[in-house]
């Protein structure tokens, strides 16, 4: 039985870096999510595929052991493409096609409803609310959002954000969200809305945890090579929901260590374009990273 949901999009992207071109790839927050979590745990996927997605790409997700019973299929799949300059920090959209996305609603099979660990990958506040809703009791929520939905949505996403144990931004959108330039100023004002624990992402520099009376901060690797980082911030998400919920718990010990797990998972998704590192991927490369991460912190 599945152990972590992550509800997000599925698509088929393309993108162009300095480093090469692909087309009509696997993509969408909960390919990459689901794939990183499922190192850790056993997902489920609720999402939206049009009637033209591969079974070649199905198969890529099955191979994992990712359960797919809350994927929809109708219509065509949602495609997003774009390019990255030399500034991989940020990707430049040339096209945007919701297709299915638009009009998606997003259903919980029977099966998901008892699952405790619940990940609300980066799409719609308002799907995110309706897999809230249908849900049974679940035991720890972690959300996600991007710059589009605070600007477009932010009601909504402030009430997802009330629901959410674990709140993940970049440091863009918590300064967008909270009309701040201070990282720390925007993160307790994310506490004061309810969730434990505000995580923000800062690319290729790491990313930051805050909780009530405690700070830490998870370094970026320190990459040679990086193809394409596209589905990063995504495969951070996953993975760390995935780490969680072998743990069985979200204290500050179990968190921390989540966040390198989740660190490495990431920097090694920016080695490849789509999914292609992670699916070469073994444990002993993730422990032998994770274990560098540690030695990168003593002192």
């Amino acid at each position: 039985m599945a152990d972590v949901i992550i509800l997000g999009s599925m698509a088929l992207d393309t993108i162009e870096t300095p480093f090469g071109k692909v087309e009509r790839v696997l993509g969408g927050s909960a390919s990459y999510a689901a794939y990183a979590a499922s190192f850790f745990a056993k997902p489920a996927i609720i999402s939206v595929v049009g009637e033209d997605f591969p079974e070649k790409e199905k198969n890529v997700l099955l191979e994992r052991g990712i359960v797919l019973d809350g994927v929809k299929r109708e219509g065509k799949t949602f495609h997003w493409e774009g390019f990255y300059e030399f500034d991989m920090n940020e990707a430049k959209t040339i096209k945007t096609e919701l297709n299915a996305l638009a009009s998606f609603t997003p259903a919980v099979p029977e099966n998901y409803k008892g699952i405790q660990h619940i990940f609300l990958a980066n799409i719609d506040p308002s799907a995110q609310l309706e897999v809230i809703k249908k849900l049974k009791n679940p035991g720890l929520i972690v959300m996600d959002t991007m710059n589009f939905w605070i600007e477009h949505k932010k009601k909504e996403v402030l009430e997802v954000m009330k629901h959410a144990a674990i709140l993940l931004l970049n440091d863009g959108e918590a300064r967008q969200m909270f009309q701040t330039t201070n990282l720390v100023k925007a993160a307790k004002q994310v506490l004061a809305l309810g969730p434990e624990a505000a995580i923000i992402k800062k690319g290729e520099h790491g990313a930051l945890l805050f909780t009530k009376g405690h700070h830490f901060n998870a370094p970026g690797y320190p990459l040679e090579e990086v193809k394409d980082p596209t589905g990063c911030g995504d495969s951070f998400g996953g993975a760390l929901i995935g780490c969680l919920a072998k743990a069985k718990k979200h204290d500050q010990a179990t968190l921390r260590k989540a966040m390198v797990y989740a660190s490495a998972i990431a920097s090694f998704n920016a080695e490849d374009f789509s999914l292609q590192r992670l699916k070469t991927l073994a444990w002993k490369d993730i422990e032998q990273r994770y274990q560098e991460f540690v030695s990168m912190r003593n002192f």
